[in-house]
């Protein structure tokens, strides 16, 4: 009787070892599996990047306005290295009351003219807009500051998805393009006095 009770007390252990081993077995196995499904969040796709984010600018530069004006223009290409196109819905700069985006076009009597850009600036995907003096441009309406050949002018971009790219541009000295504004009278208009009135229906931008 002794004998046989302990060849199943021995059993006992060994049936209760074994239930162990398999807890053990579920546990590392469950812990495994939290591993692996916390993990799995490193292979998720990142959220959508920002229209900014996708943008650059190259060889941005500002016309140096001339004496006594506080109109000016700033230029650059734009690139879009994106799948989707973006859109530049407005720009504002510390030198500058106002700003707006601004294409030129020619009107009916043979001569350019600047107009805001309706809609904005649309960079196509993978491809380049590009800002130049008698073309698209930033429209610097009223600066608050002289600007000189030489300084650096900070520009901030709004985009369509309220996403934003700050750059720097140099000041330089230009002839070429030469603006000159007039207003629907015909007769001169200082820059500051248009900027204010807001009225650029009459305004024409010479170029070459």
């Amino acid at each position: 009787m002794t004998i046989t009770t302990m060849s199943r007390t021995r059993r006992g252990v060994r049936t209760a070892g074994r239930g162990i081993v398999s807890m053990l077995a579920a546990a590392v196995l469950a812990t495994g599996l939290a591993a692996c499904s916390s993990g799995s969040g490193a292979n998720e796709p990142a959220q959508d990047a920002t229209q900014a984010s996708h943008v650059t600018i190259e060889d941005a530069w500002v016309k140096a306005p001339e004496e006594g004006k506080t109109m000016t223009a700033g230029f650059g290409t734009l690139k879009n290295d994106g799948d989707e196109d973006v859109r530049v819905v407005s720009a504002s700069s510390p030198v500058s009351e106002t700003m707006q985006l601004h294409e030129t076009v020619t009107g009916a009597d043979g001569q350019k003219k600047m107009q805001e850009k309706d809609g904005g600036f649309v960079i196509p995907a993978h491809g380049e807009f590009e800002l130049a003096p008698g073309a698209n441009h930033i429209m610097f309406m009223k600066t608050t500051q002289t600007i000189q050949a030489g300084d650096t002018v900070d520009i901030t971009l709004t985009f369509e998805d309220d996403s934003t790219m700050d750059f720097q541009a140099p000041a330089k000295a230009y002839t070429g393009a030469n603006e000159t504004y007039q207003g629907g009278s015909g007769a001169s208009a200082d820059a500051s006095s248009s900027a204010d009135s807001g009225d650029m229906s009459g305004m024409n931008m010479g170029g070459n």
